[in-house]
């Protein structure tokens, strides 16, 4: 089985792409490279069972429907334009459910540079979808929204600091403490680029969260956000660790 891990950012340079290959008793890296082009990306998830994307597929529906108001000149002035009508402006169903779960709040796509890659997955969307590939939103397709940082935090490793070249030491330390947490987890050489690059090590995080989907692992929707996740998207977030793969 193929897991697809993708950091996305807007520019090509900075965007990694890792690929891990399931086996008997072990996943190996088999890919992992920074400077991935849109065809780079489309052809990877199209060959992959389970594709995790570390980039907000939606902006909130209050955020969308109040730029249409407004484009149009029929936007209705709110009762208060103070931080309770903002916040639901600014964040998602779903990053409000990831700030209840861990604590953190993921960049919001509608105030934040965030929407810069944002925009970047729109296009690659469109493209997967006019191929035939499900890339629902809400993650019950083939793509699934990731957040590397949320991730760790829930498998209780470290998980502020390691961004940045100037943080390359606390990034070999997480490396190592994922090596020791998945002794199954053969990172074939590719490593040392993980250590060095922070879009290098949250691509193979992602496809780890992938591979958690995958496996039914990781907080759904719930049945009350269910329309509203297939317009905005869907972080999933997993449980415990990984296990291993079974021998045989």
């Amino acid at each position: 089985m193929t897991f697809i891990g993708i950091d996305l950012a807007a520019d090509v340079k900075r965007t990694g792409l890792a690929v891990l290959r399931e086996g008997a008793g072990s996943v190996v890296v088999d890919l992992v490279r920074i400077g991935a082009t849109d065809e780079d990306l489309i052809d990877a998830i199209r060959t992959a069972e389970r594709a995790g994307v570390d980039v907000p597929f939606g902006w909130p529906e209050d955020f969308v429907s109040v730029i249409e108001a407004q484009a149009r000149g029929t936007l209705e002035a709110p009762a208060s334009t103070g931080s309770e009508w903002r916040r639901d402006l600014a964040l998602r169903a779903t990053d409000k459910a990831v700030h209840q779960r861990t604590g953190l709040t993921p960049l919001s796509v509608s105030t934040d540079r965030i929407a810069y890659p944002a925009l970047r997955w729109a296009g690659i969307e469109v493209r997967l979808r006019d191929l035939g590939t499900n890339v629902c939103r809400d993650g019950a397709g083939v793509v699934c929204e990731v957040y590397p940082a949320a991730a760790l935090k829930c498998w209780g490793l470290p998980y502020r600091g390691y961004k940045g070249a100037k943080n390359s030491a606390q990034r070999s330390e997480l490396v190592d403490s994922v090596s020791e947490k998945l002794p199954w987890l053969d990172w074939n050489g590719h490593r040392d680029l993980c250590a060095a690059d922070d879009n290098a090590l949250d691509a193979v995080i992602a496809a780890l969260v992938a591979r958690e989907v995958e496996r039914g692992r990781c907080e759904p929707p719930p049945i009350g956000l269910a329309e509203k996740t297939k317009r905005e998207g869907w972080i999933w977030l997993p449980g415990e660790m990984p296990t291993a793969p079974l021998a045989n």
